[in-house]
């Protein structure tokens, strides 16, 4: 697992930046209900893309939310008094309290499935009835674009898909929420080229793939004698799930 405090100083250029953001901000917002006022965002990292968010619609209030402190540092200079630090398998905020919930690459880096599903159990808890929760899924199968890259990683032993679409759809009904539309985004300027991704693997990108060990340097071996070392192949797609929770504010 990376440390996101250590990765906060070049967490925005390393994935994309605004233009990454720009295309997530604008899928989430999508599909948000019209008359959305409040909105929770769930592990903002450096607030990149929820300043988007607050950007993207006249007269929301968006709030930021992550545990890396680093990372917290970083959204409040985006969003001052707007941001909190928190556990979000444990949130800070009453029942019933937002709107709107997203979380953007959030649920692919819980350590187990029960983390997962509290994750989701919490985002549920504080969205308003007739709210709606809009996550990212399938995150790890999104950056397998059939490239040269991938041919080569195919072989890696496979990691736990915690944010695996159908195990999110049932963690969300399991407390209530209700399916309601899906989206896409590109990754923009996060198409891999071997050069990078032998240094990904070498910081510890591959969970599956401890760095400095044998298997880790075979697979840097090989991507090392790939074509063209610093041209990014195609960049991937993300998905997007919205899920709706039951009733209306009068209900709360």
């Amino acid at each position: 697992m990376l440390d996101y405090d250590e990765e906060a100083g070049h967490y925005d250029a390393a994935r994309g930046g605004e233009p990454r953001a720009a295309a997530a901000a604008e899928a989430v917002l999508a599909l948000l209900p019209d008359g959305t006022r409040g909105l929770l965002d769930v592990a903002c990292g450096t607030g990149i893309v929820t300043r988007r968010l607050a950007a993207g619609c006249d007269g929301l209030r968006v709030t930021g939310v992550d545990l890396a402190a680093e990372m917290v540092r970083r959204a409040a200079v985006r969003l001052p008094g707007a941001v909190v630090r928190a556990d979000s398998r444990r949130l800070p905020f009453r029942d019933s309290q937002f709107d709107a919930v997203s979380s953007v690459w959030l649920l692919h880096l819980a350590p187990t499935d029960a983390d997962a599903r509290a994750i989701v159990a919490e985002c549920a808890r504080v969205l308003r009835p007739g709210g709606v929760y809009v996550t990212t899924v399938d995150k790890a199968a999104s950056h397998n674009v059939g490239s040269d890259i991938d041919a080569v990683l195919a072989s890696r032993p496979p990691g736990a898909a915690r944010d695996e679409a159908s195990l999110v759809d049932s963690h969300a009904a399991g407390h209530g929420l209700v399916p309601v539309g899906r989206g896409r985004f590109p990754g923009r300027g996060q198409g891999r080229s071997p050069r990078r991704t032998v240094a990904d693997l070498r910081r510890g990108w591959f969970v599956t793939l401890p760095p400095g060990e044998r298997r880790a340097e075979a697979f840097a071996a090989r991507l090392a004698e790939l074509p063209d070392q610093d041209r990014p192949r195609p960049d991937p797609w993300f998905t997007l799930k919205a899920y709706r929770k039951p009733g209306t504010s009068a209900d709360a």
